[in-house]
This record gives C-alpha cells, structure tokens and sequence, in this order.
C-alpha cells in the first residue's frame, strides 16, 4: 500500500496532464543544458561566452522570482503555466530555425537562455500554487515526491543523455531542434488543463482562479502585493526560520561543492570530469529515491523536525570529503547529501501548500525560491578565493558543520517541536489552534474548495 500511496495523484485527471507536461518539459530542460553548450563551442566561444550565456539565464530567474510570485497570486495559474511554455516554445524553435540555417550568433543564445530563466521565475510559483487547486491534502506529499523523483532522472540524467548523442550523431542544431519537440508537446498537453472556477464564485462559471483574493487583490500595487507575502513570512517563525536556514547553507555549501569538488576529485581521488560528473549523478540518484520513498508514506507527525534533521544530519558527511581520498567514501557523502536534501524538499514543498494560505502561496514559493537562488553566485565567488588561503579540508569541515549547527537553532528559535504539534496535519485536515495569528490555513472541507 506504501508504493500505492505515491501513486495517489494520478488518480486526479488535472494532476495527470500537468505533470505529463512538466516531465516532458524538465527533459527539455536537460536537454538544453547540453545543447547550449555545445552551441556556444560550435560558435566558436570558449568558457567565458558559455559563463555568460548561462549567467544570462540565472539573472533572468533571480530579476523576475518576485514578481512571478505576485503574478501566480494574482492571474489564473494555469494560463501563467500555459504562456510559459509557449514562451519556452517559441524561444527554442526560433533557436533552432536560427541554428539549422547558419545564422545564430552567441548574442542570440543569451537572449533566449535570459527569456528561459524568465520563464522558469514565473512557471515554478505558478505550478507550485496550482497543486493544492487539483490535488486534495493528503496527496500533496505525494505529488512533491513525484516531482522530486522526475526532476533528477530526466533532467539530470535523460535529457543531457539523450541531447549528447544527437550532438554526436548529427549537430548542435538538432540538439535543439529535439528540445523545442518536447516544449511542443508539453504545450499541447498544458492546453488539456481545465479552465479552474475562482474561489466562491457563483458556480464556477469557467473562470479560472489565481486564489482566493485574486479579485479583493486587483485594485492593489505590486509593491503591495509584495509587501504582503515578506510580512507574512516574517510574521510565521517556521517559514522565517527554514529560510533563514536556507541562506546560509546555499552560502556556505554551494561553492564548495561546485566550485571545489573537482579539485577533491582530481588532487585526492585522482579521477578527472568523468568522475565529477558521476558523483553528482550519485547525489541526485540519492535525492530521486528519497523523494519516492517520501511520497510513499504519509507526512510526518513531526514533520517540521523530520525535515530540518534531514537537512542538518545530512551535511554532516560532507564535513569529511576534504579529507578523504576514497572514491566511494565521498559517493556515500554525496548519497547521503542528496537523499536528506530531497527527503527535505518534498517536505517543504508540501508544507507551503497546506500551510500557506492560498492567496500568498505564489508569492511566498517565489520569496523560497529567490533566496534558494540570490546567495548561489556569491558562494561560488567566494569558494575560490577562499581555497587560495585555506585548506580544502578546513572548507568542507566548516561547510559540513555550520548547516547542522544551523538547523538546531533555527528549531530552537522557532519552537518548530511546538509549533507542529499545534498544527498537526493528518488525514488530510489542517486544524488551526486557538490563537495562532499567522494566518496559516485551518480545516478546509475538499468538498467545497475548487477542484475539478
């Protein structure tokens, strides 16, 4: 039954077409990542052009999060996820048509990497707020899980795999060509979704719902509507707490492991980009099992402390890898790191979802999202530095355990063994305890919220 229940969603028509879509949009995704590069060396640029078209596309998610949050509150979410990957289609395809005919230049591979991440700020907000819409409570752990176990596999894995042998069996071009295929088709499955009745309109006229205050919401600012969700989260000591937690490992472990662990891979293993790339593939094979075996049990009692120990415990082992010389001994670390941080994630996701009132949720996943983001460049900046006037192993000992020490506080300051008993949310009812004053979500009758 424990493998039944990650299955759960699918028995949901929405859920069915909008995470076939987003499966084959995340291979899309994969694929890219490799076509581009490819792209950009067949243009003949070398590592400074392929830095700055992908800094092109992390500055288009990190300038436009915030405001993809205030629109996923504010217009129908399924017609924001519907104009990104039409968005997503037409960039790739012009891309493709640009390459096929000899005509891209480098400047036209930034622009459209820059107009992806644009999009991805505003699509992950938007999905993220969609879910609790079409899914009952009790099957959004399951629904993060599946996410979570996708992602790795087809984007990680699949989609650079597949895009690597069309570079080699034919060009770059076709590389490209393949991903616009796949943007194709998830926009078409995309355009399947049904059309969701706001939130207490007379009988759900066909009008599609961007939350429950979308209406109350129109006369207001952006400023406002921003201002809103960062007191909200300021206001509710777990979110605030969990993010805080989040700046700081993203500060302190980003950089090592991307920026430093090919220098643990080459100076104490002895093993080059093959081998790098095979202990990231590790991590997500670790982080893609734990989101299924998560998906597969119900939410933890405690999950708030299920949650932050994962996170916490599982950078403990990265404390050893600046030391260690066995190839296997760092693969357990990045296993371990992976699993907990997946185990974790689909967690997190479900706790906005069922915590979070509606009508901020897309503004509070894109405030997660932005501070999952902003500090990435300035770890990886300082990472190298750093390693000019310390021991590798003096890096990863401190990143390793400022996390852990990191999560116990912010437990502490936030009371989360307290808060979760108070909130429980079993058999899929949020109960709000007397006096609460945050404005998470109380017990919500499925019967009468709007799903298809």
């Amino acid at each position: 039954m424990r493998s039944l229940r990650a299955l759960r969603p699918f028995a949901h028509r929405e859920y069915r077409v909008l995470i076939a879509a987003l499966a084959i949009s995340i291979f899309g995704s994969g694929m890219w990542a490799v076509a581009m590069v490819y792209e950009v060396i067949h243009l003949g640029g070398g590592p400074l052009e392929l830095s700055l078209v992908a800094a092109a596309g992390s500055v288009g998610i990190v300038a436009f999060v915030l405001a993809g949050g205030i629109a996923a509150d504010r217009f129908p979410q399924r017609l924001l996820i519907i104009a990104v990957e039409g968005t997503n289609l037409a960039v790739i395809a012009s891309i493709s048509g640009l390459a096929l005919l000899g005509w891209l230049q480098l400047w036209h591979l930034a622009l459209g990497a820059f107009v992806l991440g644009v999009g991805a700020a505003f699509f992950f907000p938007a999905y993220s707020a969609i879910l609790p819409r079409i899914l009952p409570p009790e099957d959004l752990l399951a629904a993060n899980g599946m996410e979570g176990t996708l992602r790795p596999i087809l984007q990680q894995a699949a989609g650079p795999a597949v895009a690597g042998i069309l570079v080699a069996a034919l060009s770059p071009a076709y590389a490209v060509t393949g991903v616009a295929a796949c943007h194709l088709l998830a926009f078409s499955i995309l355009n399947l979704l049904h059309r969701q009745p706001r939130p207490g309109a007379a009988g759900g006229e066909g009008q599609d719902g961007g939350g429950s205050a979308s209406g109350e919401r129109a006369g207001t600012s952006v400023l406002h509507d921003l201002r809103e969700g960062v007191s909200y989260t300021v206001r509710t000591p777990w979110l605030l707490w969990t993010l805080l937690w989040a700046c700081i490992s993203v500060l302190f472990l980003i950089g090592p492991i991307e920026v430093l662990l090919p220098f643990v891979v080459r100076d104490q293993l002895g093993g080059d980009a093959r081998m790098f790339g095979f202990l990231l593939a590790i991590a997500g094979v670790g982080g893609a099992a734990a989101s299924l075996a998560t998906a597969s049990f119900r939410l933890p009692r405690r999950y708030l402390t299920v949650m932050m120990v994962s996170w916490g415990a599982g950078t403990l082992p990265l404390a050893a890898v600046g030391i260690m010389d066995n190839f296997w001994a760092v693969a357990a670390a990045l296993f371990i790191f992976g699993a907990t941080g997946g185990a974790g994630m689909v967690i997190w996701g479900t706790l906005l979802q069922r915590r979070v009132p509606p009508h901020l949720l897309g503004r509070v996943s894109s405030l997660d999202f932005f501070v999952s983001l902003a500090l990435m460049p300035v770890s990886m900046a300082l990472a190298g530095p750093a390693a000019e006037v310390l021991p590798l192993g003096l890096i990863f000992l401190v990143a390793g355990t400022v996390c852990p020490v990191m999560a116990a506080v912010a437990m502490v300051a936030a009371r989360m063994p307290a808060d979760e008993i108070a909130h429980p949310l079993d058999d899929g009812r949020e109960r709000l305890a007397v006096g609460e004053g945050h404005g998470d979500r109380g017990t919500l009758d499925r019967g009468a919220h709007d799903r298809d």
